[in-house]
């Protein structure tokens, strides 16, 4: 080979070596803590080949990036309150990025490459749980006993869980003013909290606490964990066009969506789990007749459900839809209990973005949720719960709809009150009343 192209062709190749030694760049580190786990994401400017193991005496986990380099500031990331000690790294031979992560306790890790989307680039993932995530354990609270009543039999709280979306790194939507959906429905999920909390026979509990991602699939089995009666799943999302408005209730569909808007939502919605965290197979039992029949029974509470929050929530705002709307919301597929998805607002509207981010529309939010939970559940008591007991023994106030036939006076006597007290607890001017006007029933003294 003539000697001039011998070493234009080195020259070429060495040429090629340079421009791919450096195949990924960490571009940022981020944290977050969840119960469960501790999880670090590594952002990068493209994917990237890796290894990694881990060491005793002092515990730590070491990670090796081929052909790559760091743009971070280690000593900039906060690892407080986490599983981690310290991060530090260099480059080692052949353009190996070596990572090292020193623990503060020996930890079980799991690492996953996520791809880029709309919301980040590719990424790598490493979670550190203190125990093998198999069997990582939930803490299952048991059910306070309220004793407003005297009974002799001890009834159950009917158990509300509260699902604040998105979480940690999948922030949600955004609004105006660097507004936030994961905060937003954090701080609402909150208020409906302690507005549950206060209803005698209710208990609330949130399935994420605070600024962490739980997958789809474990939202549902968190609230089978806590044996819930009910799951509320709280967005506040977005709309391509700002003037989009209003709060909605959804509920799960088997048909496909009921219109664009939620075939929209949906679809972002269950995009969270490829933002969020490595996607999770849906559980074997949804492919199954099994599922199917249980599925019909749960669709029906969930709609009858969403109709009384609806009833609720009309008066705090404008409502997007004033009928119930149904998708194929991943977080609603669970079988045995009535599951909602409640839209609060569109954050991509800049009015009502500054409604959601206000205490006082929250907690207006809050009250609204919390009688439509309890309007929901007087004319559909579970069994073995005060609320039921209550309401079979006449001690909560219950709502009677006339009926062709019935007058005023031999409503009050069916139901061993006067007539006075009875008009007077509706705010009725006269004895007068149409077929289905609906008449509030005072409770019994205990």
């Amino acid at each position: 080979m003539n000697l001039r192209v011998f070493l234009f062709v080195c020259a070429c190749c060495s040429f090629t070596v340079i421009e791919t030694a450096v195949a990924a760049t960490v571009e940022g580190i981020r944290v977050w803590r969840s119960p469960e786990r501790t999880r670090v994401v590594f952002d990068l400017s493209e994917p990237a080949v890796f290894k990694y193991f881990s060491l005793d005496d002092p515990s730590r986990f070491v990670l090796d990036l081929q052909k790559s380099k760091n743009r971070t500031d280690f000593d900039s990331v906060n690892f407080s309150n986490t599983l981690i000690k310290n991060l530090r790294g260099a480059n080692r031979e052949g353009g190996e990025l070596r990572l090292v992560l020193d623990l503060r306790e020996k930890a079980i890790p799991e690492v996953f490459a996520l791809e880029a989307n709309n919301s980040y680039g590719d990424r790598l993932v490493v979670d550190f749980y203190s125990k093998a995530p198999s069997t990582v354990e939930i803490a299952k609270p048991k059910p306070t006993v309220v004793k407003t009543i005297p009974d002799k039999d001890a009834k159950r709280d009917i158990v509300i869980a509260l699902d604040a979306g998105h979480g940690g790194e999948d922030p949600g939507a955004s609004g105006p003013g660097k507004i936030r959906e994961k905060n937003v429905v954090l701080s609402i999920s909150k208020e409906i909290k302690k507005r549950i909390d206060k209803m005698p026979g209710y208990k609330a509990k949130l399935i994420r606490t605070g600024d962490y991602y739980i997958a789809l699939k474990k939202r549902r089995q968190l609230a089978r964990d806590i044996h819930a009666d009910a799951f509320i799943s709280v967005h506040a999302d977005a709309f391509h066009k700002k003037s989009v408005y209003g709060s909605s209730i959804y509920t799960l569909s088997a048909d496909g969506a009921s219109s664009a808007t939620a075939r929209f939502l949906a679809n972002q919605e269950n995009e969270a789990d490829n933002i969020g965290g490595v996607p999770v197979p849906d559980d074997e039992m949804l492919a199954g007749v099994i599922w199917e029949l249980s599925m019909g029974a749960t669709m029906d509470s969930s709609e009858k459900l969403g109709e009384h929050l609806l009833q609720f929530l009309k008066p705090v705002g404008k409502l997007h839809k004033r009928e119930v709307e149904h998708a194929e919301f991943a977080v609603l597929k669970s079988p045995d209990m009535p599951s909602v998805l409640l839209e609060t607002g569109f954050i991509s509207n800049p009015n009502e973005a500054r409604r959601l981010a206000s205490k006082a529309y929250q907690k207006k939010l809050a009250v609204a949720v919390a009688k439509g939970i309890d309007s929901y559940f007087r004319e559909y008591a579970v069994e073995g719960t005060l609320v039921h007991w209550q309401t079979t023994n006449g001690f909560r106030e219950t709502i009677y709809e006339i009926r062709r036939g019935d007058t005023l006076s031999e409503v009050a006597k069916r139901f061993d009150l006067s007539m006075a007290t009875l008009k007077s607890y509706n705010g009725l001017k006269s004895d007068r009343i149409r077929v289905g006007q609906k008449i509030k029933i005072p409770p019994k003294n205990p």
